[in-house]
């Protein structure tokens, strides 16, 4: 079997992220002719998927200087949020974002440059780290992400993702209710009151809890593993795995 690229941008995927480019800035004094928009989107996820340094980008790919200039002026602009936009509407479209059970989760990773949004991580000697709370629907879909340091417990930092959805959620009806599945480290009378004025019906379990209830409940099925699945996703952009970025935003 041929050993996939991940980091390799096909024609398919470029049509699709090409119209949501932003316009470059003006040069109406002249200048050096601005890198092509496709070979520093390239090289944006050859970074991401390798998690090379940026200095350490090959040259035959591009200036890792202008690559990370790049990189900062389309962050700015709102472009990658724009392109999780744009794929969360075209899988609403073609299969439909499962509502009905939700699922949001928070892992630690190391952030060795510290920087903004990081914080001493309890797991790991106290070193600065940084938490990346994540929600997704019920198929493992992440419907928001947000970042912030490692020392932040997951109990008091539940609005914030539930309010950076990235696609409009639709209202819960008797029908057609939404459930919130979470672990042990969100179990708070707060947390509890603040989802069900949201209205979600929230499912705050422990690992083994949900296990004893898997063997005496035939056909029980689990449905917070999907938010911990996706995170094992996110982590294969090896720039994910260790954050070396300073800034939070990027």
């Amino acid at each position: 079997m041929a050993r996939t690229k991940p980091w390799e941008v096909s024609d398919e995927v470029w049509e699709r992220v090409r119209p949501l480019i932003p316009a470059a800035p003006s040069h109406a004094k002249g200048g050096r002719r601005r890198m092509d928009d496709r070979k520093a989107f390239e090289a944006i996820v050859y970074v991401l998927r390798t998690g090379i340094p940026w200095n350490a980008l090959p040259r035959e790919l591009a200036a890792s200087s202008t690559v990370h200039d790049r990189f900062q002026e389309w962050e700015r602009a709102g472009f990658f949020k724009a392109v999780w936009q744009a794929g969360l509407s075209e899988y609403d479209d073609l299969q439909g974002i499962q509502w009905e059970w939700q699922a949001m989760d928070g892992v630690m990773t190391k952030a060795p440059f510290a920087g903004a949004a990081t914080g001493a991580n309890p797991t790991d000697r106290g070193k600065q780290g940084t938490k990346r709370s994540l929600l997704t629907d019920g198929a493992g879909i992440p419907l928001a992400l947000l970042v912030d340091g490692a020392n932040r417990h997951d109990v008091r930092w539940l609005s914030a993702p539930l309010d950076g959805l990235l696609i409009s959620r639709p209202e819960p009806t008797p029908e057609q209710p939404q459930h919130l599945c979470l672990d042990a480290a969100y179990d708070s009378t707060p947390l509890y009151k603040e989802l069900v004025a949201r209205h979600y019906q929230p499912h705050v379990r422990s690992r083994g809890e949900e296990k004893r209830e898997k063997e005496r409940t035939p056909g029980y099925r689990a449905r917070r593993w999907v938010v911990e699945r996706s995170h094992s996703w996110l982590n294969r952009s090896r720039r994910l795995l260790v954050r070396w970025e300073k800034k939070g935003e990027n």
